[in-house]
């Protein structure tokens, strides 16, 4: 039964209702992803193009994210993600009305995917703060179930919206997307947390705080640092030059959308194995699945057939559930609740800031040294950041704690 299986929290009202509608959110977003790629495609845009318009989308993360943190931790998490989830269901609607009226400029999609871009700024740090609150003594299954959702909705988003795409087009997609997000708005509505009274304090106070927390953990501060080079070298020349890979020698949007759904598969079944599973030393094990993220790399790299880099993109989902649930968890039981907003801030922002910088830059330097050397390079650097951060000492000194900091 669910009560007293690896899915019990799932029996418990607040996570259940929050997990409904989020999952759905993820789900069209998903979709969302697909149909923005080939709206700028299929009108003759460029990896430049396409590569702006993500880039778009990570600017306003890196520049806000820590605000968001800060407001999270100050005003409430349910009520941070009550207003960005409104706010980006308006965005959506108002792309899918450009789209359905006719080919809207680059411009105004960078400008809209900026929106989003500054509501997940904002939301983002509040889930780190939310999830303690709504599956307390349960994190590790919170987190997995969290990011099994996240992959679900990585393999039905493309496949749904590859039909969509077919059958109607881009602005239909992006239309759904926008009632996803009302389904969030209606499942955090419906949550019963406490409520928070706003600090009498200044909000920079709040920021020094939320810092001198993050340095005091030295595998926190070692590890963001290196996830904010990986998206730099590694990542954002996957997710990139990935379609337009795909586009010239597998086949197109169908393959790319086989891969990225090989990629969810992974981490879905991944997710299953972690339920339940509490690790002695979970950034230990957290780190090692990193050597697993460069596989697609290396594949597309070598131009090796479509199933060969699926095959390679499932190694990657699996890594990325193992090494996201372990990493989440300890963050959520290290770091006071009431700094939680702030430190997970802290802890995103680097990854988003080279995020972004990847994004607008190696569509250009891809055009002159190759798509296929870049993501050789981008290989090699995973694996070799990785073995670096497993000399670390303080990865290994983390020790699994049952319940979160006080």
């Amino acid at each position: 039964m669910i009560s007293n299986g690896r899915l019990a929290l799932l029996a418990e009202r607040n996570f259940r209702v929050f997990y409904v509608g989020y999952a759905i959110s993820l789900l069209g977003s998903a979709m969302s992803t697909i149909a923005l790629t080939f709206a700028v495609l299929g009108d003759g845009g460029s990896a430049g193009d396409l590569g702006y318009v993500f880039a778009a989308a990570v600017v306003p993360e890196a520049i806000f994210m820590l605000g968001g943190g800060v407001l999270a931790d100050r005003i409430g998490r349910r009520a941070v993600m009550l207003g960005t989830d409104t706010i980006r269901l308006v965005v959506q609607v108002t792309l899918a009305t450009a789209l359905f009226a006719g080919h809207p400029p680059i411009w105004l999609i960078a400008v809209l995917a900026g929106l989003l871009g500054t509501g997940s700024a904002f939301f983002t740090p509040a889930l780190g703060g939310l999830t303690p609150q709504i599956a307390a003594g349960k994190l590790a299954d919170a987190n997995a179930l969290l990011g099994v959702a996240g992959s679900a909705a990585t393999i039905a988003g493309p496949a749904l919206a590859g039909i969509l795409i077919a059958v109607t087009s881009p602005a239909t997609v992006i239309a759904v997307d926008a009632a996803s997000f009302a389904a969030s708005v209606v499942a955090l509505a419906l949550l019963r947390v406490p409520a928070v009274r706003p600090a009498a304090r200044s909000p920079w106070r709040d920021l020094a705080e939320g810092w001198a927390q993050f340095r005091a953990h030295t595998w926190l501060w070692v590890t963001t640092v290196q996830f904010a080079l990986f998206n730099l070298f590694t990542w954002a020349p996957y997710l990139l030059l990935g379609p337009i890979l795909a586009r010239d020698y597998l086949g197109g949007a169908r393959a790319w959308g086989l891969i990225v759904a090989a990629n969810a598969a992974g981490a879905i079944a991944m997710g299953a194995i972690v339920l339940g599973r509490r690790p002695r030393r979970p950034m230990t094990v957290a780190v090692l699945a990193g050597f697993g993220y460069p596989a697609p790399c290396l594949a597309l790299a070598l131009q090796a057939p479509g199933y060969a880099v699926a095959a390679c993109a499932a190694v990657a989902g699996a890594a990325s559930t193992i090494s996201g649930t372990y990493y989440s968890t300890v963050l959520q039981q290290q770091v006071a609740p009431d700094m939680l907003g702030r430190v997970t801030a802290f802890s995103l922002t680097g990854s988003y800031t080279f995020g972004a910088a990847g994004y607008a830059i190696i569509g250009p330097i891809a055009g002159v040294v190759g798509a296929t050397r870049l993501l050789a390079f981008a290989a090699g650097y995973a694996t070799l950041s990785s073995a670096m951060l497993m000399t670390v000492p303080a990865i290994h000194r983390v020790r699994w704690r049952e319940s979160p900091a006080q």
